[in-house]
């Protein structure tokens, strides 16, 4: 056994199955954290896209910084707040509940945490992937581009076989490792290939159709800021609304009830018609700028899409060099935005672990102590939203009174 933190991994063969967040995070968070004297580690990333494509280009991310369980930790300890903030604006994190004719019933205002300067940022999906892109470089990790892992096993010997396709040359070919890090999303080749039980998601009983919106004139108060919930008076109805510049927000409009199908932007101009038009009907009790704000959505961002999740559980002492982290190991549904956190603080998390215990079986151990209840937080976090955001009768009456004597109590401290 080896006698000094992190010396278990010198002369392994580690193999990083997805280039996303997570991925990245992790193969930059090992090589700041390994001993610079010790022996260089073989690391190997498949990645199924090209260094210059992102297919989340779009997107924009909010990065939590109000705890210690929050990615912009990760990011600081990686040491790339500066580069981040340069791509990104500061947010106060800030939580806004509106009735539906935009009173504004509560509100959520988190400090940063330590030493952050700030409570969020927000941040294009591509300009941190391009940053922590920029950062892996500096590891020595060799890429394979353009290739996605199909399967993986476990051989006679102990080692790991992973089986990887080429889509550039539409070849197939085999990598053995001693270490796998699955970080290839919901979807997970590796999980389905080591734990086929463990792939479905649960439905968590709500269901959200909206999309990207574009007002050139700016965004309209009071969603021209924070990131805000709005509810309906008792019928089950509400809305997230997030801001991601002066001029972009995103919209998601939800009720309970069966599951629907999942659907992404592949809208015919008379489906997303339809879907406009049932957000208006839906959420016909909203003044405005509800109305505004669904109407000028970019057709290429529309969606449907139900609150899906799977809960982390503990590696299996048998499987313990195959490990998961970020989406391949949990999934938090749509209505807690912390995807992005949970990826960077679970890379952080595992490299560090890794780095300072003595065997695999004590830093997976010491890896999942920390990362379940994270990920378990937020999914029950995103639960009670779900309970609160739909409440109708009864349950409606106990919310409203609940945010009128918090609205009194901050008064009372003003």
């Amino acid at each position: 056994m080896a006698t000094k933190p992190g010396q278990f991994l010198v002369a392994k063969r580690i193999v990083v199955v997805g280039g996303g967040l997570a991925g990245l995070a992790f193969v930059a968070a090992l090589h700041q954290l390994w001993t610079p004297s010790s022996p260089q580690l073989e690391i190997t990333i498949v990645e199924r896209d090209y260094p210059e494509s992102d297919t989340q280009e779009d997107l924009h991310l909010s990065l939590h910084g109000g705890s210690q369980d929050e990615g912009l930790l990760a990011i600081q300890k990686l040491g790339l707040l500066d580069k981040i903030r340069e791509h990104s604006a500061l947010n106060s994190g800030a939580i806004r509940v509106w009735s539906d004719n935009w009173k504004q019933l509560a509100s959520i205002d988190p400090k940063p945490y330590g030493t952050l300067p700030a409570a969020a940022m927000r941040i294009k999906h591509h300009d941190l992937k391009r940053i922590l892109l920029g950062r892996v470089k500096d590891s020595n990790a060799t890429w394979r581009w353009a290739s996605t892992c199909t399967a993986a096993e476990r051989l006679s010997s102990g080692a790991i076989r992973v089986t990887i396709s080429d889509t550039t040359t539409q070849t197939t070919s085999t990598q053995d490792c001693d270490l796998l890090i699955a970080a290839d999303g919901a979807n997970s080749k590796i999980r389905a290939s080591f734990i086929p039980h463990g792939t479905e998601l649960e439905y968590a009983g709500a269901n959200q159709i909206g999309g990207i919106s574009r007002l050139p004139g700016g965004l309209p108060h009071p969603v021209h800021e924070d990131y805000g919930l709005q509810m309906s008076s008792g019928e089950g109805v509400c809305c997230i609304y997030t801001p991601f510049d002066n001029e972009t927000i995103g919209w998601a409009l939800s009720v309970k009830g069966p599951e629907r199908g999942t659907k992404l932007k592949k809208f015919t101009p008379a489906e997303f018609a339809d879907l406009k038009s049932e957000a208006l009907r839906t959420g016909s009790m909203f003044g405005e700028p509800f109305k505004t704000i669904v109407e000028a959505t970019d057709p290429t961002t529309a969606f449907i899409r139900p609150a899906k999740e799977r809960r982390p559980s503990p590696h299996d002492p048998k499987l313990l060099d195959v490990v998961f982290i970020g989406d391949a190991g949990h999934v938090t549904n749509c209505f807690e935005y912390v995807g992005a956190d949970c990826a960077l603080k679970d890379a952080w998390d595992l490299a560090e672990q890794l780095c300072r215990n003595i065997s695999m079986e004590a830093a997976i151990a010491a890896y999942d102590k920390v990362s379940i209840p994270r990920v378990n937080h937020a999914i029950d976090w995103s639960h009670e939203r779900i309970r609160f955001g739909h409440s109708t009768g009864l349950m409606w009456k106990v919310y409203k009174h609940g945010m009128a004597v918090q609205r009194a109590m901050a008064r009372k401290k003003e």
